[in-house]
């Protein structure tokens, strides 16, 4: 028996590490099933290789520390998106999720987002919080109001939302360092292990080489079912795991694009 949307329904979709060009063009295809209603509320869960992406509202090579080339060399792509927001980085380790859903207001629906997280960092002892009050800079979720844990930054289309939150659980931190990360000059970029005082994986030493790739992470894994619980109460729905089979498109090799910095 195949899957069938309900209204009240939000698939959980988890395709794995997805390459950051890839889940660009897979989440426009799905945006447009879901503006057609062939689909139900989707939440992708994931993890990129790492990448720089710079939101609507990045300011040039302000935020670079390096030449694009030096980034190039490490193995770091830098590409410009149509998300709300400024500079952010994506990692493994770090758990990324697109949800494409249909919503109202806008920012009443980053404010969710925020909460989502804040109320999934709670469950795993990390008290946070989101800054409203601060304006769309601060956007995300802090802890302690100076250490920012998670970015947020939302695209909308014919009331259907795309992009949406990483979250730093366990990724090696160090890439933050070479950017102004976020847009914002001194802000602290932290993580779930580096909260907790684990930081072998966040911050290794800098004679370490910088790695590509790592073996998937059980505490990734575990963060992730609490986003998925949290996400579905803050927004009313019933999440089922499917199989990205269900989702009727293929995973696009996208193609290379002028809006690289």
């Amino acid at each position: 028996m195949g899957h069938k949307p309900t209204k009240e329904t939000l698939w959980v979709v988890r395709p794995g590490v997805v390459p950051y060009r890839d889940a660009l063009a897979l989440q426009e295809q799905l945006r447009e099933k879901r503006v057609d209603g062939e689909l139900p509320d989707v939440l992708l869960l994931l993890e990129h290789p790492p990448v720089y992406t710079r939101g609507r509202r990045s300011r040039g090579e302000d935020e670079l520390a390096f030449r694009p080339e030096w980034y190039a060399e490490q193995g770091i792509e830098i590409v410009t998106v149509p998300r709300g927001g400024l500079l952010t980085y994506h990692g493994p380790g770090q758990l990324v999720g697109y949800p494409i859903v249909r919503i109202g207001e806008v920012q009443a629906y980053v404010h969710q987002l925020e909460d989502v997280l804040v109320d999934a960092l709670g469950d795993v002892g990390v008290t946070a919080h989101s800054r409203p009050e601060d304006g769309p800079a601060y956007m995300g979720v802090w802890v302690e109001g100076e250490r920012k844990l998670a970015s947020v930054g939302v695209h909308v289309a014919n009331h259907v939302a795309t992009h949406g939150f990483a979250a730093n659980v366990d990724n090696d931190m160090r890439p933050w360092e070479w950017v102004t990360a976020c847009g914002l000059p001194g802000v602290r970029m932290t993580s779930i292990a580096d909260e907790r005082g684990e930081t072998a994986l966040t911050r290794p030493p800098a004679s370490e080489p910088f790695a590509l790739e790592r073996p998937p992470s059980a505490e990734l894994e575990r963060f992730s079912e609490l986003v998925v619980r949290r996400f579905a109460e803050r927004f009313g729905r019933r999440a089922t795991e499917v199989p990205f089979a269900a989702l009727g498109v293929e995973l696009p090799a996208a193609e290379p694009s002028a809006e690289v910095a």
